[in-house]
């Protein structure tokens, strides 16, 4: 099968290309972005040998889905999807923080709290909680958008604005927005039979000063979902909540004796492995928005985005 591992395209008006882990960026004239959902996988910041095919059509999908659901709360950067895999939108400057979200003590604010630490980006967590048990009003993490090849850091609302990094009436936006989303975002997974654990959204400001929502949304790469049947009863009982997101490809290298760390070696992804990762992508999506997923023609993956880009460009 055919999976779209890296592209290099050369679009009427393109100007730069930033290729990220798993999306590529092109910039066209100086207000316009064609973002190219790739197959890559990453895991453990490592970008893993084979692509998913059908992987990056669900995550520009769901992003589709979400933006379109949520753009009554804050306007977003999307202006058409021309092709499965593609986003073109208005290029606007990203504020340099992620902000983060959590509804629940899950992952790293879990693993903070099991350290002992009650507090996390300038956030008091109360004392009593077990792992995956709902804080009592969602807390907003966020960390710095690092510089390519870096990690990104925790950092309170209080650095940021001593900082400078955003100032505060636009920060006071970003919070704003942030907690409506996630709310929005909450309700839907709900109706879904889920339950969205915890994300995070990036935002840019358009030349006109209007903040925007950048990037993608509410997906399984972005964000944590639990299954909502069961939930109660896996808390009481101490069991591991049942998740849906990409954790279950970390759990297949942890298994096989990988964590990214210096020495270790990605195991061998068969033909048989990569199918079964794309079909959970294919099951992930129809869970996640409720619609039934329609494979895109692979035969001619590059020419297919090619066209479908230069239309769309042209009618702009």
């Amino acid at each position: 099968m055919n999976a779209l591992d890296r592209s290099e395209f050369n679009f009427t008006g393109q100007t730069d290309v930033y290729h990220g882990k798993v999306r590529d960026v092109y910039s066209i004239g100086e207000d316009v972005l064609v973002m190219v959902a790739s197959d890559r996988i990453s895991a453990f910041d490592v970008v893993l040998p084979k692509g998913i095919p059908f992987k990056g059509q669900v995550l520009n999908q769901i992003a589709e889905h979400f933006l379109d659901a949520t753009s009554d709360i804050v306007p977003n950067w999307k202006m058409v999807v021309p092709d499965p895999v593609v986003t073109i939108g208005k290029k606007a400057t990203p504020f340099k923080v992620e902000m983060v979200i959590r509804g629940y003590l899950s992952g790293h604010a879990w693993r903070t709290y099991r350290d002992g630490k009650r507090e996390l980006c300038g956030v008091t967590m109360p004392d009593g909680l077990r792992e995956n048990d709902a804080f009592p009003q969602p807390i907003i993490t966020p960390t710095t958008k690092a510089d390519q090849g870096l990690h990104d850091e925790d950092i309170s609302r209080e650095e940021i604005l001593k900082q400078g990094i955003v100032d505060e009436a636009d920060y006071i936006k970003l919070e704003e927005y942030t907690r409506a989303l996630f709310q929005r975002g909450q309700e839907m997974a709900n109706e879904r039979g889920l339950i969205l654990v915890d994300t995070k959204y990036e935002f840019g400001k358009l030349e006109d000063g209007t903040i925007v929502l950048i990037d993608e949304i509410h997906t399984p790469d972005s964000s944590r979902y639990f299954y909502l049947e069961g939930y109660e009863a896996r808390q009481d009982n101490g069991e591991a909540q049942k998740q849906l997101s990409k954790e279950f490809v970390r759990q297949w290298l942890i298994e096989n004796g990988f964590q990214g760390k210096e020495g270790q070696s990605v195991p061998e992804m068969t033909e048989e492995y990569v199918q079964s990762v794309s079909e959970r992508y294919r099951e992930l999506y129809e869970k996640v928005t409720g619609k039934s997923f329609v494979p895109g023609d692979l035969s001619n993956l590059v020419g297919r985005i090619s066209q479908n880009v230069e239309s769309a460009l042209k009618n702009l």
